[in-house]
């Protein structure tokens, strides 16, 4: 039988991320992610859920949570799904959480959370044969105005 263990995750951190290294001196970080969730009541109400994912981060990806992440700072997060299991006092203890394999930041380090701005990307050197974009060409939404996603 097949298998497939895979997350993809946004959401805001819930804590400031705090690095660790293991004796073989990789780094280590576990961060809090607050992901939300919006239905419709049986009355037509909007109800929104919260749900809170504990996630690991290694290595590199776990240096750049580090330096460029704060708590409620927006985060799309890929993994898969791991259980711990361990045992405290004679009780069975047992915790879901998601391994982190590649994050991805959704707001530049100065807008603290508040997500990032657009702007056209800075012109870049052509070679003589590539003929310039046509003058209805669409580089996205004008600066200032809110991408649809």
């Amino acid at each position: 039988m097949a298998s497939f263990n895979r997350v993809i995750l946004v959401g805001n951190l819930t804590r400031d991320p705090e690095m660790r290294y293991i004796p073989s001196g990789i780094a280590v970080t576990d961060i809090g992610l607050a992901v939300n969730n919006r239905t419709k009541n049986s009355a037509g109400d909007w109800i929104d859920e919260t749900t809170f994912v504990d996630i690991t981060l290694w290595a590199r990806q776990a240096e750049i949570a580090c330096e460029y992440l704060s708590k409620g700072s927006p985060v799309l997060v890929e993994g898969r799904l791991k259980l711990d299991t361990w045992e405290t006092d004679g009780q069975k203890r047992s915790k879901l959480r998601v391994v982190g394999e590649r994050i991805q930041l959704l707001s530049s380090r100065s807008g603290g959370g508040e997500g990032g701005s657009y702007s056209k990307p800075a012109p870049q050197p052509r070679a003589q044969s590539q003929a310039p974009p046509p003058d209805d060409y669409d580089y996205g939404p004008p600066p200032g105005e809110d991408v649809p996603f």
